[in-house]
């Protein structure tokens, strides 16, 4: 071969190199917040505040994407988690979004936490078009791809779980004097509306409602009021803090009434304990995780790798706190959603991927319940069971329950 034909099979491989090497980097398709090293996440969560027990989502999740870098990352990728503090107050939350997209330019917002406090970043991040990713928060706003594309909860829906309640009270109670005990915002009035959905014509069953504000200290005078009004039946949709006062407030005035309270609030380290055990025995509730204190999950693979990840990245954290379970499972989602999307990180394509999750199962997740999404259903887990406290822990019962049939 002549030196001038060496010269140009050099030239055409150095071209094909070129070429290929631009080829490959035009696969890769990023959005601010990606790149080759790095995905960034934005997270909101109030680790001080009047719903300060929440901080422990935020928490858990760092300790799990650093697990999953530690591991390697996601497709080559580190996980670059930024959570900040937003107290529960929503024009702090916006303030936090604001920096989260606008300075620290991440990829998406994910998990944060509360329906007023999502309610307030709604819409600047749909008009942002940034992925607002399995919120903390089972408002039924969160499932409304038609008009919030890019807004998308996680856990059931307070749509689904309060009908859930409101058809056990018919059946097991049917006719109870119900008393409501509920937040004073987004979070307590959809509760309490589907919850009254759920009791369909039995409504008037209701005889007194009391709501309170997350700023009062306690909430003893709405429990004292709602006894008098003579109700067998007390329904609390309250957050931990104020479930674990109603609780503890109800044994002490010797309320015999058949006690229930919602999803969130029925950690036994964040609710239980404080309230009393005593206190608490015959509590109503439902649920979609496994008890990490019921023995029937011991050797449980799923419930053996969260453990596993609670000594080495937690070690010292009350693993009976079922909020750990709650960020544990939606940082498993997004891990899936993420290694979905391969070398198309483009705020789109998370989307795309986030609504096509078809029977994921989480580690945490009761058996029989997945994750599941499409472009017109945005509840990723709409199933849930019954359970109740029978002073030493949670006892399911009855069979899997799903309060609202949409898709």
């Amino acid at each position: 071969m002549t030196r001038k034909m060496v010269r140009q099979v050099a030239f055409l491989v150095g071209l094909s190199a070129a070429f290929l090497s631009s080829l490959a980097k035009a696969e890769k398709k990023y959005d601010p917040g990606a790149s080759d090293t790095e995905i960034k996440i934005g997270n909101i969560v109030p680790y001080s505040g009047p719903a300060s027990a929440y901080g422990m989502i935020g928490k858990v999740e760092a300790a799990y994407f650093k697990m999953i870098n530690d591991q390697g990352g996601i497709n080559g990728r580190k996980i670059n988690f930024i959570s900040y503090d937003d107290a529960y107050s929503p024009p702090k939350t916006v303030e936090q979004a604001r920096r989260l997209v606008e300075s620290d330019e991440v990829l998406l917002i994910f998990s944060a936490q509360g329906t007023p406090t999502n309610s307030a970043i709604q819409r600047y991040l749909n008009n942002k078009k940034i992925p607002h990713l399995f919120i903390s928060s089972g408002a039924t706003k969160w499932d409304d791809p038609k008009n919030y594309p890019w807004s998308m909860g996680h856990g059931p829906t307070y749509q689904n779980e309060g009908i859930i309640l409101g058809k056990y009270i018919l059946q097991e109670k049917p006719d109870a004097k119900v008393a409501i005990l509920y937040q004073n915002d987004d979070f307590g009035k959809d509760f309490t509306k589907h919850f009254l959905e759920g009791l369909g014509d039995k409504r008037s069953m209701v005889i007194a409602q009391s709501a309170y504000d997350v700023s009062e200290p306690t909430i003893d005078m709405h429990i004292v009021n709602l006894k008098s009004s003579g109700a067998n039946v007390l329904v609390s949709f309250a957050t931990p803090k104020f479930a674990a006062q109603s609780i503890k407030r109800v044994g002490e005035l010797g309320w015999n009434a058949h006690h229930l309270v919602m999803s969130q609030s029925t950690s036994i380290g964040a609710v239980i304990t404080p309230a009393g055990f005593n206190n608490a025995r015959g509590l109503v509730s439902a649920t979609y995780f496994k008890d990490v204190t019921d023995p029937q999950w011991k050797d449980d693979p799923g419930m053996q790798r969260f453990l596993n990840f609670m000594d080495r990245y937690m070690p010292g954290v009350d693993k009976a706190d079922s909020i750990l379970l709650l960020g544990y499972g939606k940082a498993q989602t997004l891990e899936r959603v993420l290694r979905q999307c391969g070398d198309e990180l483009t705020r789109e394509n998370v989307m795309r991927q986030a609504a096509n999750l078809t029977n994921v199962e989480l580690d945490v997740l009761l058996p029989g319940i997945t994750v599941n999404t499409s472009p017109t259903k945005y509840s990723p887990v709409d199933q849930m069971h019954l359970m109740r406290f029978n002073g030493e822990k949670w006892e399911l019962f009855g069979e899997l329950l799903q309060g609202s049939n949409k898709r």
